[in-house]
């Protein structure tokens, strides 16, 4: 008979969620013929990167030990495992868009499962400057803006985090009190969207602001048209009605 063994579960900071943002995507630009890579397929038509990093270049490696990219199986191993302290991406040239799947994985003290995002690849510009684009042969940034949570973590990963290049402040005391309060304070968020954009990242204070702008007047426009729609309809109704009653004045004077 054998006894159970039961592992013991590493401490949770209770009460606390880490945010910590980075943005994922590609950017493709088209192969010029003067400069095409030799032994490449000649049905390629674009070079193109994948990637995932930290907001405005910040380091991410203290928290995300590798990135997996898996491609379209067409290309020679598909699956490509990238692992810190080298860059989170993967270049390669091709001629289709397709969906990239990206799986992270974080360093062993978090002791989190991995997390999976999809990215579609886009080698062609799209919207209004569409031909414009095409013209000047410019490259096509496809970027997303995310944030992963850490709803109360291990409490060596909780260090970790909060010791990386972000620095909070801590609390003072040694006592058990005085740590929770430590906790807690450190939990509050300590990576921000930057205020205005930048060549690297297109994400800032100042775009959000003008999207919410934009909702908001999108908002006024459907609030106009509702309004409109009632009145049309208040008017219809009351039009129905009078020709109820006129019909009916019509009947009783025919009989």
């Amino acid at each position: 008979m054998y006894a159970r063994k039961y592992t013991k579960k590493p401490p949770r900071v209770k009460g606390v969620s880490v945010f910590r943002p980075f943005v994922y995507g590609s950017i493709a630009k088209p192969i010029d013929p003067d400069k095409r890579p030799p032994n490449i397929s000649p049905d390629h038509t674009h070079t193109w990167t994948v990637y995932v990093r930290g907001v405005d270049g910040d380091d991410i490696t203290y928290w995300l030990k590798k990135v997996q990219f898996k491609l379209h199986e067409t290309y020679s191993q598909a699956v490509r495992t990238i692992e810190a302290p080298d860059t989170f991406e993967v270049t390669e040239t091709g001629w289709g868009e397709f969906e990239v799947m990206i799986k992270l994985y974080f360093v062993p003290e978090a002791n989190e499962k991995s997390q999976t995002l999809w990215h579609p690849l886009k080698l062609h510009p799209y919207g209004p400057d569409a031909e414009k684009q095409k013209e000047n042969k410019e490259a096509i940034v496809s970027q997303s803006y995310e944030e992963i949570i850490f709803n109360e973590p291990v409490e060596q990963f909780y260090e970790i985090l909060t010791s990386g290049p972000v620095q909070p402040s801590r609390g003072k005391g040694g006592s058990k009190g005085s740590k929770q309060a430590s906790f807690k304070k450190q939990s509050e968020r300590s990576a921000e969207i930057p205020y205005a954009e930048t060549a690297d990242n297109p994400y800032s204070q100042k775009t959000e602001a003008k999207e919410l702008d934009r909702i908001n007047e999108a908002r006024k426009q459907v609030e106009k048209l509702i309004k409109e729609e009632r009145e049309k309809l208040t008017k219809r109704e009351a039009d129905l009605e009078e020709l109820r009653k006129t019909e009916g004045l019509a009947l009783k004077a025919a009989k």
